[in-house]
């Protein structure tokens, strides 16, 4: 084969796997949206038979101002009830109950300190008039 033949049926199937793998990475995504649209359903679903209505709002609340602390707060909450260890439906007092608990339990104290001898040293008392 001549140098171009070569190279043209080089480049043919380099497109051939170019577009292979864009396939499979199409699918590839579909399918973990599909997987993670589920869980979110599951997820929901859960919380939904756990929570009655006031507390799943104040959990949506909760989620909407401090996403990171109601995402805690629903892994949590999935958890006891996949381990079984909740009574029944949860209110919204039973709920607040739990939040300030785990406030107890996640507050970090913090302090400040200020050093007053570096606070006395003054650029200004240096300089010269």
């Amino acid at each position: 084969m001549s140098d171009p033949e070569l190279e043209a049926l080089r480049q043919q199937r380099l497109m051939q796997l170019q577009s292979q793998y864009k396939g499979n990475n199409v699918d590839n995504k579909q399918a973990m949206e599909e997987k993670m649209q589920r869980m979110e359903e599951m997820k929901h679903t859960i919380l939904t038979q756990v929570l009655d209505q006031s507390a799943r709002a104040r959990l949506n609340t909760l989620c909407l101002g401090k996403p990171e602390k109601g995402k805690m707060v629903e892994e949590m909450l999935l958890n006891m009830a996949q381990n079984q260890q909740l009574p029944g439906k949860l209110g919204e007092k039973q709920l607040i109950s739990l939040l300030e608990s785990l406030n107890q339990q996640t507050q970090r104290k913090i302090t400040v300190k200020f050093d007053r001898r570096r606070a006395a040293l003054d650029s200004d008392d240096d300089m010269d008039l």
